[in-house]
């Protein structure tokens, strides 16, 4: 490729990046990322996405953690995928326990219910084992993940989630701890009510097989960026189950059954 082409392609890179934080703000969605640029692949979806990593950070908000997406099955087959992906979030973009969530600050909100990991030590790969990643476990709480789409219709491939920071919206943590060590994750079954419908079920096993599996994932692509997971950061692994719509009135539950649950309410 030449450098006029590069350069060119470099620009446009730059351009979807500022076009999806726009529409951050003025929730405006914009037309699917894939095609407008000829070939994208995940390298350049990740440009795209540190680029607004880097435009946050600089206009001082604090980063809180980081999400793994489409880490199940149930994920992947709703978006048509065979990979997992990751996004990261902000301390202003973090509600607790019975948190009331204007479904007006999304363009077209989900839940999916989760782990949340608050990590009790610095993980940075490549090379990051599963049980290393359990390790630095500090503490599991029952989380809901709020996933949006700043492209129209949520007419996505892994691309463009990719380049929409893993769809992320906002994330929704406990204030409880669930009472299961970080090695027993594998059986905890959680499930996703909304309006007191149950609407999916699935256990840790669903989530990559093993939901550690993921958080040690990141460790070790962020590893090869020379990027660390930092003790105190939450991360959540991914989704039991597949995304639910939410509108205004909505009330979501990730009930993880006698371990504890997390609600949280759309006005």
């Amino acid at each position: 490729m030449s450098t006029q082409i590069e350069t060119a392609r470099t620009e446009l890179k730059d351009q979807l990046a500022t076009e999806l934080l726009e529409a951050t703000g003025s929730l405006a969605p914009v037309a699917p990322l894939r095609d407008r640029l000829e070939g994208m692949d995940l390298a350049d979806a990740y440009y795209v996405q540190t680029v607004q990593l880097d435009h946050h950070l600089a206009s001082g908000r604090v980063l809180a953690g980081r999400k793994v997406g489409l880490t199940s099955l149930a994920m992947q087959q709703q978006l048509g995928v065979d990979s997992p992906d990751f996004g990261f979030f902000f301390e202003d973009m973090v509600h607790g326990d019975g948190a009331d969530i204007p479904a007006s600050a999304f363009i077209s909100p989900k839940v999916e219910p989760e782990f949340g990991f608050v990590l009790k030590s610095r993980l940075q790969g490549p090379g990051v084992t599963l049980e290393q990643a359990a390790a630095a476990i500090g503490a599991v709480y029952p989380a809901i993940e709020i996933i949006d789409s700043r492209v129209a219709d949520w007419d996505i491939r892994l691309v463009d989630t990719v380049a929409d920071n893993a769809s992320c919206g906002a994330i929704a943590v406990g204030s409880t701890a669930l009472d299961v060590d970080p090695s027993a994750l594998l059986d905890v079954s959680c499930s996703l009510v909304i309006d007191g419908e149950t609407l999916g079920t699935g256990t840790g096993a669903d989530v990559m097989d093993n939901p550690v599996a993921p958080l040690a994932w990141l460790a070790n692509v962020l590893g090869e960026q020379g990027v660390a997971l930092e003790a105190g950061q939450l991360i959540l692994p991914g989704s039991f189950t597949k995304a639910e719509p939410v509108t205004a009135g909505s009330t979501a539950t990730a009930d993880f059954g006698a371990l504890g649950a997390l609600t949280i309410n759309f006005i």
